[in-house]
């Protein structure tokens, strides 16, 4: 495996780390493209490295952040697979979703070249992925067609239902699947999961239904949008809007920072309803785990999650922007938790049939499989 950050050993991996060059002074548009040349640079180097002492035949990378560009240059003779994520896109996507004013052309530029590492790797692969039907059309269509879909899966094994779960709060409180708990979960706590509609929908809740308790899982850092023009982060001046931060309302919000995985699965275990939100952008493995732990999920009217969750089937969808709706799903997924059993077992119904990590990286080593019997008998 060639990586910028080496994870801790593994059994049967071996791992060649490259170093990226720092950066010149360029044009504001090319800072991404900068940093995925230098990159596909010092991955080459490594590359060129194998050729000549244990050249690889098949070879699977990101697309995305410049690796594979000159992949074909260095590794004439091998296959090359190519994960395909997130093409940007500054109409009809996550840069403009709910914006009122057009899309500054800046913006629109840098967004654009942000894509330039991509295709020069597009026009090289033997074959390519996306996890989902969304991701994959994002791309444009001369390309789709060479573009697969299949999710890396989820361990529905150990994501799974369990009636005799329980976790307990930094506080010593301790949840079980029968608690009126309602949780959230992202890596940071900002606009593009959805948390100042969690929030706002959780303070109208918190109001009707003295008993709930909120647990929203994520950090504080900028995560996937922009930081907020006031400095402030998003917890901090959700708190303030919502009142959650005053007392009486405090010990009914639980932020949490970041949970090993073994407890965000049990977390998802004990809840009676799980909020997942997301403006058009890559979907999140937390709401298929969830989905594979039998929670009731309460998500986002948006193209990524509607691919995964059928209102009223297997879990209920809301307006992205509307909050009042957004409680009132939340609140029927809360009172009515008994008779909605049906949408839990089609929620984990659903992954184990198209996102079951067993089946998901059998496809996958059965493309790697018949390119490398392909290279080898070229």
């Amino acid at each position: 495996m060639i990586t910028e950050r080496p994870a801790p050993e593994q059994p049967g991996v071996r791992q060649l780390a490259y170093a990226v060059a720092e950066p010149s002074t360029q044009h504001p548009a090319l800072a991404a493209t900068d940093y995925h040349l230098r990159t596909a640079e010092a991955v080459a180097r490594q590359m060129a490295q194998l050729r000549t002492s244990d050249p690889p035949d098949v070879v699977l990378g990101h697309i995305g952040w410049g690796g594979l560009t000159f992949a074909r240059d260095a590794l004439p003779d091998a296959a090359l697979i190519g994960y395909c994520e997130y093409y940007y896109r500054s109409v009809g996507s996550d840069l403009d979703f709910g914006l009122s004013a057009p899309v500054p052309d800046a913006e629109r530029q840098r967004i654009r070249m942000r894509n330039a590492a991509q295709l020069l790797a597009l026009d090289t692969l033997d074959a390519a992925y996306a996890p989902t039907h969304w991701q994959r059309q994002q791309y444009p269509p001369p390309y789709r067609p060479r573009i697969a879909v299949c999710h890396d899966g989820i361990d529905t094994d150990f994501c799974r239902p369990d009636p005799q779960a329980s976790f307990t709060l930094p506080d010593g409180r301790r949840l079980t699947p029968r608690s009126p708990v309602i949780t959230f979960a992202a890596r940071d706590l900002d606009p593009y999961r959805g948390y100042p509609q969690f929030m706002r929908a959780a303070a109208i809740l918190a109001a009707r239904h003295p008993e709930l308790i909120f647990v929203a899982v994520g950090g504080d850092g900028p995560g996937y949008g922009r930081p907020r023009e006031d400095g402030r982060g998003w917890r901090e001046a959700m708190l303030a809007e919502t009142g959650f931060g005053e007392a009486g309302l405090a010990d009914r919000l639980v932020h949490i920072p970041w949970l090993a995985h073994d407890d965000l699965i049990r977390l998802f275990q004990v809840s009676a309803a799980h909020v997942y939100l997301s403006v058009p952008f890559v979907l999140s493995w937390s709401m298929l785990e969830a989905m594979a732990c039998g929670c009731l999920i309460v998500g986002s009217d948006t193209a990524p999650v509607r691919e995964v969750i059928r209102d009223g089937l297997n879990g209920l969808l809301a307006p992205f922007h509307d909050e009042a709706a957004l409680a009132r799903r939340i609140e029927e997924a809360y009172r009515h938790g008994p008779r909605l059993r049906s949408l839990r077992e089609a929620a984990r119904e659903t992954v184990m049939a198209n996102y079951d990590s067993a089946r998901c990286v059998d496809r996958q080593m059965s493309w790697i499989a018949r390119l490398g019997y392909r290279e080898n008998a070229a």
